[in-house]
Formats: C-alpha cells, sequence, structure tokens
C-alpha cells in the first residue's frame, strides 16, 4: 500500500556521539497544510533520570565534529524568544532507547530547513530559560537534505 504522506520532502540522518554514542535514526519532514510534518524515528537513546531529550532545528549548516559545535542556535528567523524558536519542537520521549514523534509545526515549511541541522540534547528542554531551554549536551545531529522529488512515472 503507497505511503499515505507520500514521499517527504526533506530529510536529516542522526548520527550521535558522547554520551549518544549509539544514537541512529532519521527526522523526515512531509508537506502539511501551511506547515510541516516532523517524523523523528530514533534509536540508541542513552537511560537518563526521565527519558526525555531536548529535540530542535538548529541554524547551522553542519554537525561539525563529535560536539556538533557547528550547530549554532536554535532556528529562529523571527527572532522569537524561546520557546517560540521556529526550530522548537516538542521533547523526544525514550523508551528502551527508541523514540517516535510525529508532531506538526506551522513554523517552517520543509525548505526553508533545508541545509539546516537538527539536535537531540541529553536533557529535556525546560521551556523557558534563554536562550534555549536548558537541555545540556548535544548528543546526536543530522543536516537536514532535500529528497528528490520522483518523476511524473516514479
Amino acid at each position: 500500500m503507497r505511503d499515505m504522506l507520500g514521499r517527504p520532502r526533506a530529510m536529516a540522518c542522526l548520527q550521535g556521539s558522547g554520551e549518544g554514542a549509539r544514537v541512529d535514526g532519521t527526522v523526515k519532514l512531509f508537506c502539511h497544510g501551511r506547515g510541516t510534518l516532523v517524523v523523528a524515528e530514533v534509536r540508541g537513546l542513552p537511560e537518563t533520570e526521565t527519558n526525555f531529550f531536548g529535540f530542535h532545528i538548529h541554524e547551522g549548516p553542519d554537525c561539525g565534529g563529535a560536539d556538533f559545535a557547528d550547530t549554532g542556535g536554535h532556528y529562529n528567523p523571527c527572532g522569537e524568544a524561546h520557546p517560540r524558536h521556529a526550530g522548537d519542537l516538542p521533547p523526544l520521549l525514550g523508551c528502551g532507547g527508541n523514540a517516535y514523534l510525529a508532531v506538526v509545526t506551522e513554523r517552517f515549511r520543509p525548505e526553508e530547513v533545508v541545509g539546516r541541522t537538527v539536535v537531540i540534547h541529553l536533557h529535556p528542554d525546560d521551556f523557558h530559560t534563554q536562550p534555549s531551554g536548558d537541555s545540556g549536551m548535544k548528543i546526536a545531529c543530522g543536516v537536514i537534505r532535500s529528497v528528490a522529488c520522483p518523476g511524473r512515472n516514479g
């Protein structure tokens, strides 16, 4: 049966480091109305006290080594205060090291975040600490890339 969502318009392949060395997975971005359906499938998350993990789109164009230093801050083209950055997303909830999240946001379209990064943090976002929610170290990252559209017969 054909996928009801069609093909994603953009996608990031996650790779972990440090405390998240075993993390891998994908984040797919689908056009949805005036916004984006974000679908994250993650494996290898570490066990923590809460098993909640910060999850954001960051402005940087590259992950940049083991500490993911090139990801920059949260994607925030409108200069909003946290947690109203365009890249602020709900936290991931790990269960046995796995997490699945599907959320719709009207804060960006898939094409607006191509070339940016998606980041998982070791701790959950507290939704008030400025400028970025005190989510702790970055444990996984992926660069968001455009997904080629199939031909008319593909």
